[in-house]
């Protein structure tokens, strides 16, 4: 059988399951109005928490970052490092509460990057079911001895760190802060204590929590800083700066030592073209707008929860969700696509997640929230989803 053959076989059988995936090409970035094929709809699935993929401000810095050059020219350790860059990176570890940070292409190469650094075959690394697919891949990829333990369950974490100190080597718990298919928490607290009292590392994917939770001291820092947690409770934090900053890009915060050890054996950091300064000039504006208008962190908190109130009142089997991300369960995957469609057609667009993304059954409409939502579209995207469930029929489950 040919190559072509075997794909078309892969291909006809996702098609088949209601799994195949396709891209929809957007005149413009939502704000949260979308331009797709012609017609205008009301987004309810961008990562643009704090509306500001759309600033002007960012937009006229990324402008002026671009004056510095279109692109890097190569990597951070030969010629690509700018000063915009040391900016960039020294405002991170500030708003963070680290000692320093370093700045990656994406959230999917830093935490490759980061593990694949850290841990050897004589390691072992120990890891929540839900966690993003970057974090699965580099738990793959790095060669320690991999251990997973269910979801949120901390019973699960205890066994597998016992299991890993029978082992020996050096144990790492990586952990989403913010489940980015379910919108829940890690319990963060309880993980740090299980991890001091069993000598092991840990290690927070905070793509979600940054720029939108922390505490009064850290209110950019994420979950980790929700939680009461600085760097000698999680000794790496990975934060991306394509959601809440609206721009692209990613980060590791945590020691100086960290950050040094990551610039030497990081191979994502050193064998990849550095951030175009482009980039890196609109991400330092994003910060800036997030540290002078706490504002919009409260706008989107109201915005949530305005919509779960809403939701509760039309009786909405939401999840229990504290975030942006707000699931609502259908089950099936083929239908959660028509549901989909339909809400599409009536001038909304809603994600709809299907296996393998999350677990087979478990197919929901993946709404997200922003601050740049008004409270009126939000009774409109209710209002509809409410119609189009009751006319498809669509059990929640």
């Amino acid at each position: 059988m040919t190559m072509d053959q075997t794909l078309r076989q892969r291909l006809d059988a996702r098609r088949r399951h209601n799994l195949y995936r396709e891209v929809k090409t957007l005149d413009s970035v939502p704000g949260p109005l979308a331009r797709v094929n012609g017609r205008e709809l009301l987004a309810f699935c961008s990562n643009d928490y704090l509306g500001l993929a759309t600033r002007p401000e960012v937009i006229r810095a990324q402008q002026a970052g671009a004056e510095l050059g279109t692109g890097a020219t190569a990597s951070h350790l030969v010629n690509g490092h700018l000063q915009i860059h040391q900016q960039l990176q020294h405002k991170l570890a500030e708003v963070t509460g680290r000692e320093a940070a370093l700045v990656f292409s994406s959230g999917y190469m830093a935490n490759l990057g980061t593990l694949c650094a850290l841990l050897g075959r004589a390691d072992n690394i120990i890891s929540d079911k839900f966690n993003h697919a970057s974090l699965i891949d580099g738990a793959r990829l790095c060669g320690a001895h991999s251990l997973r333990f269910p979801h949120n369950d901390l019973e699960g974490l205890h066994r597998q760190l016992q299991r890993a100190a029978g082992r020996g080597g050096n144990t790492l718990v990586a952990v989403d802060g913010v489940y980015s298919m379910d919108g829940d928490l890690a319990p963060l607290a309880e993980i740090a204590g299980l991890c001091r009292a069993y000598g092991a590392w840990l290690m927070v994917d905070e793509a979600h929590g940054f720029g939108v939770m922390g505490n009064e001291q850290w209110p950019l820092a994420g979950s980790c800083a929700a939680a009461g947690l600085g760097q000698s409770e999680v000794q790496a934090i990975m934060g991306t700066l394509g959601k809440a900053a609206g721009n692209a890009g990613a980060f590791v915060a945590g020691s100086r030592t960290l950050i040094d050890y990551l610039v030497q054996f990081a191979r994502p950091y050193i064998y990849t073209t550095g951030m175009p300064p482009a980039v890196a000039a609109g991400c330092v504006a994003a910060i800036d707008l997030m540290r002078s208008e706490p504002q919009l962190a409260r706008r989107l908190e109201d915005n949530i929860a305005y919509f779960r109130r809403r939701a509760a009142r039309q009786q909405l089997p939401l999840t229990g969700a504290p975030g942006a991300i707000q699931p609502l369960p259908i089950g099936c995957a083929g239908t959660v696509m028509t549901v989909s469609a339909a809400l599409e057609r009536s001038g909304f667009m809603v994600g709809a997640i299907r296996p393998p993304t999350v677990p087979a059954g478990t197919a929901r409409l993946r709404i997200t929230l922003s601050a740049s939502h008004s409270h009126c579209q939000i009774d409109a995207l209710l209002d509809a989803l409410t119609a189009v469930l009751r006319e498809n029929h669509a059990v929640c489950r």
